[in-house]
């Protein structure tokens, strides 16, 4: 088993913790943020402390986040891997619509790699819209157009998000996949199948929304939690820290990318990987109540 603060993506070592940049964004992941400065802090800091993988992407802003991470982070160190996912577009209203003609997503990847300056992603995501994506567009073509990419050196890894299990066993039959992106947390296991067929391929699981979505309460559900409270005393932790420690327990090709617009808060998630959770907490988390999350 890896070490707890380390893991691998596709053969390549890696932090368990990285960072997600998506909220640095504006309100709804659109427009710029409201303290462009405080943004900037929080991906200086996340590289002081050594965050060695950032996920991000174009339509977040759009463009908005790409812009900071480069303004701010360019040249790169070295160490430093950047994912990112394609496969949808904004309106001008900052709606939400699939892009996943072969076409929309190579022109994605372009699109990072100009806005980020680099040559080639270290993974780009498919973001999948139901089992098989847009009406019209089968999923090997939208894999496909990656594997394209891919083969011509533009990005090393290909993974899938917010894909079903039946999407995501369909996708380890057409491509090698890096990693799998869904919805898991302590308040929210239904990903748990997807979970297991990751160990099951040694493919690395990164979950999102790791401290319970915005619909099933999050860090102030936890917080209320009892066991999660009492856990959290024992180790002189927050109970967000404990949802953080209990992911990484799950599984050691779990990685986690929570994302903030603060400092304190970022040092807060990394220091997460400083907890290690016992057989007795473990037993005493098995039993939290799951949130009812009203998408589910």
């Amino acid at each position: 088993m890896s070490d707890i603060r380390t893991s691998f993506l596709g053969d390549k070592p890696i932090g368990r913790i990285g960072f997600g940049a998506m909220q640095l964004a504006g309100p709804g992941v659109f427009g710029p943020p409201r303290d462009p400065d405080a943004a900037r802090a929080v991906l200086r800091r996340a590289i002081e402390l050594g965050v060695d993988h950032i996920d991000t992407s174009q339509y977040y802003g759009p463009d908005v986040v790409n812009d900071l991470i480069r303004e701010t982070l360019h040249p790169y160190p070295q160490q430093l891997k950047l994912v990112t996912k394609v496969g949808a577009r904004r309106d001008d209203r900052g709606g939400w619509l699939p892009a996943l003609e072969p076409h929309e997503l190579r022109q994605g990847v372009e699109d990072n790699l100009r806005a980020l300056r680099v040559e080639r992603m270290d993974l780009v995501n498919l973001r999948v819209f139901g089992d098989g994506g847009a009406p019209g567009v089968p999923l090997p073509e939208q894999l496909g157009a990656l594997q394209d990419l891919r083969d011509e050196g533009k990005l090393d890894l290909i993974g899938v998000s917010n894909v079903s299990l039946e999407g995501a066993r369909r996708a380890l039959e057409l491509v090698e996949l890096g990693e799998i992106q869904n919805g898991y947390s302590i308040l929210d296991r239904s990903a748990e199948p997807l979970l297991d067929l990751c160990r099951e391929h040694a493919v690395a699981f990164v979950p999102f929304f790791p401290l319970g979505s915005a619909f099933s309460g999050g860090p102030s559900k936890l917080a209320a939690d009892p066991a999660i409270a009492a856990v959290a005393a024992k180790h002189g932790a927050t109970p967000s820290q404990i949802a953080l420690a209990w992911l990484l327990a799950r599984y050691d090709r779990i990685l986690l990318i929570p994302g903030t617009t603060s400092v304190a808060h970022l040092e807060e998630n990394l220091a997460a990987g400083d907890v290690v959770l016992d057989d007795d907490d473990l037993a005493a988390l098995a039993d939290v109540q799951e949130a009812g999350d009203p998408l589910h």
